[in-house]
This record gives C-alpha cells, structure tokens and sequence, in this order.
C-alpha cells in the first residue's frame, strides 16, 4: 500500500483503512480537495461488505446492521467480518457452516460467539456441539487403562443420549461422574484389569479416605457406572448394591462480626454491593441474580420479583440497586440487554452473565453468596421463632429446605436457653 497524496509505501503493520503515510500528507490532500471542490474520497469499507460472494456479503452487511443496533465497537464489527470472511469466502452459498469450524478457522483476534450469532441468524450455521463432548468422552477414556476404557465410554455415551429406561444426563453430570471414577479406575488398574472383577473391599477401600460433598460423588458415580455395567451383562455382580450415599449434616451458624466486616470490604464495586445486598436482604441465589432483569423492577413502588416471587424491595437494595444502575446507564447507555447484571460482553447481546462472573466477583475474594443467604434466612428463623411456614412464604423455599432452617434455628434457641439456664 502506498500513500495516496505522495505516493510512499506505507509502513508495515499498517491498519487497512490507512491512505496516508503522515499527517502532513493528509492535510495537503484535504487542503488541495477544497481549493480544487473536490469532494472528499468515500470511506473505507470492509471488502466482505463488496464481495462477490451472495452469502458473504449479505453476511457482512447483516453484521454491520447488528453492530448498530446493539452497540458493538467499530473493530468488533471488522473482527466479525474478519472471522465471516475466513469461513465463508470459499463455501457455495447456502452452505451451512459448522460452529466447530467456526472456532478452528476464524483468526484470533475474531469472535467465535459474534461470528455465530450473525450466521445463526441467516440460518446458516450447523451446532455440532454434541460433537465436541463426544470428542472429549473419546480423548478422556482413551488415555484410561485397556481393560476399562471401552466399558467407561459406552457408559458416558448412554449418560449423554440416555436410553429406553433413563433420560439423558447434563454435560456437568458426566465432567463430575468421570472426574470422580477416573482416580479409582487407575488406582485398580494396577491389580485389576476388567470391572468385573473389582469387589466391595476393593470399592469400600478406595472410598474410605474420601469425605463430605467428595465421598458422596464419588458413590453416585460409581453406583451408576456399576448399575450400567450389571445391565450390559458386563459384570456377574454389583459391588455397589449396598452402597448408599450419607446425607451431609449442615452445620448452619450466624456470620460473626468479622465475616461481615470482610464481606463489607471486599464489595467495594456498585455491582458487587448489589449481589451482596440481593443474598443478604432477599435470600436469593446466584442464579436468580444473574437472570434478574430490569422488568422484575419496580423502583417507585419498592418491589421487586427474583425467581418469580415478588417482595418488598428494602431500603439498602434499592440504594445498591440505583448506584448500580446509574453506573450501568453511563457505561452502556445503548445496551439492549434487559439484565440488570451485566459485563462488556453480555452488553453486546441479551444473555444474563456468566456463573464465572459472580464467583470472579465475590468467591474468589472470599466471598461465600450461599453463606450470605443462609445466614439471612436463619435469622429471620431466629426472630419469628423456628416457623418453617412463615420461611417458606417470605423466602419462598421449599417445604424441605424451610423445615431444614427451622430445625437448626431450634436447636440454636434451645442451645441459647439451656447457657442462660446454666449460667442462673
């Protein structure tokens, strides 16, 4: 590339939209454009925007259109060309394209996510990402023992696909379910070499060491795997019949002064005051959070609905709740996005923030949101007196889990009564 007033070459690592080589040329060439009333040259534009091709040009144009409506960047709008061009400039129109292809073919400077979503609305792209998970069944139980490997991912396949007899399980299921048998499997490898031939010495021994939420997945996993094995016929016996999962007490007791003098320093951000004062004030979980949007508020009257349950807006939500919003407003004033928690990336599209946000927020500084909420919850148990019924109306929880803080709220009072008996 060359300038356009002195001819030059341009430096190398120049933008593609740059015709001059310096400032001076470019306001030689404005000045002489004016003395001559000529009028300036048309913009630069991206050349998927002029292509020859139906499907990568209507492509552009459709990524142009979506960056002006929800406010994408100049650059992301040419990065998500970028990416429109390297999957789209070599295919026949009408062609679908694969999003697996998608992410291994777009540069890296593109987004995968924008990229796909311009396609998804021309209809043009293919999720193929039940391929992707049973590519990383095939890698995972290839590097496990010979003797194992086959049974294991016949296994994760029926947990993906489910059967006549079971539905399908999540893509979390089978990451914890393999997680926790993969240890096991290549510690019997060493004197076992079929799952038939694993016993329940050899299941009790390698749960012994193991305890709390760890212990309990562990038997599930194993349960599950061995049940399939024994239905397949690939197992004379069950070793797991007898094996039951314990449930895990929860010991439940009210945050003390310094939790709460830690959790008031850490939430410094309006965003993570607002998280904060939700678990705090309304018991609401991280999820509920995430998904709560500007239409569950109603700032002039005081309420607002989380998890469908309407409440009473307090005083300190609804002022963590407008610092919050007036931060948001001028951050991403044109944001289309109806969430009211939102980052630079949710603020490009519609969908609530990442589980990942909140626990970069707040859990990986220390702090605990269930422990916020159940801390909130015990104490309204403490002040009405161990009524799951009044719990389970204001928090709307479940028989079950009201019943389970109302079991724990009672045995603090009667811990409390029996120290101020003692103590007369």
């Amino acid at each position: 590339m060359t300038c356009v007033h002195c001819g030059k070459p341009l430096p190398e690592g120049s933008r593609r939209d740059r015709a001059y080589c310096g400032h001076n040329c470019r306001a030689l060439a404005s000045y002489h454009r004016r003395k001559a009333g000529i009028p300036p040259p048309p913009r630069w534009q991206h050349p998927a925007l002029t292509s020859n091709n139906p499907a990568l040009r209507s492509a552009a144009a459709h990524a142009k259109q979506l960056g002006e409506t929800n406010g994408w960047s100049p650059s992301l709008v040419l990065c998500a060309m970028d990416g429109l061009t390297a999957v789209l400039a070599a295919r026949p129109p009408g062609t679908l394209v694969k999003l697996t292809e998608v992410r291994a073919r777009i540069p890296r400077h593109a987004s995968s996510f924008r990229v796909a979503e311009v396609l998804t609305d021309l209809e043009l792209l293919e999720d193929d990402g039940p391929l992707a998970i049973r590519s990383w069944i095939d890698d995972r139980t290839a590097e496990l023992p010979a003797g194992f490997a086959g049974d294991v991912r016949t296994w994760l396949l029926v947990l993906l696909d489910g059967d006549s007899r079971a539905k399908p399980r999540s893509r979390t299921c089978l990451y914890v379910y393999f997680g926790c048998v993969r240890p096991l499997l290549e510690n019997w490898a060493a004197t076992r070499g079929h799952l038939r031939e694993i016993t329940v010495v050899d299941v009790t021994a390698a749960l012994s060491p193991l305890r709390g939420w760890q212990r309990r997945n562990a038997i599930a996993a194993l349960r599950s795997l061995f049940r399939f094995a024994k239905k397949r016929g690939l197992i004379f016996a069950n070793p797991t019949t007898r094996l039951k999962a314990e449930d895990i007490p929860r010991n439940l007791l009210p945050m003390t002064d310094a939790e709460v003098l830690a959790v008031q320093r850490i939430a410094a951000t309006p965003a993570q005051r607002l998280i904060v004062a939700l678990a705090a004030v309304h018991a609401a979980r991280a999820t509920a959070i995430r998904r709560l949007t500007l239409d569950d508020l109603d700032l002039p009257n005081h309420r607002i609905t989380i998890a469908g349950h309407a409440q009473r807006l307090g005083e300190l939500s609804h002022q963590t709740l407008l610092a919050w919003l007036a931060q948001r407003r001028i951050t991403w004033p044109k944001t289309p996005n109806r969430h009211v928690l939102i980052n630079a990336k949710t603020a490009l599209g519609t969908g609530p923030v990442s589980a990942g946000y909140l626990k970069r927020h707040l859990l990986h500084q220390g702090v605990y949101l269930e422990r916020i909420r159940g801390d909130r919850v015990l104490h309204e148990a403490l002040a009405v007196g161990a009524d799951p019924l009044h719990l389970a109306m204001v928090f709307h929880l479940s028989h079950t889990s009201a019943s389970r803080y109302a079991a724990i709220a009672q045995s603090l009072l009667d811990n409390q009564i029996e120290q101020t008996t003692g103590n007369e």
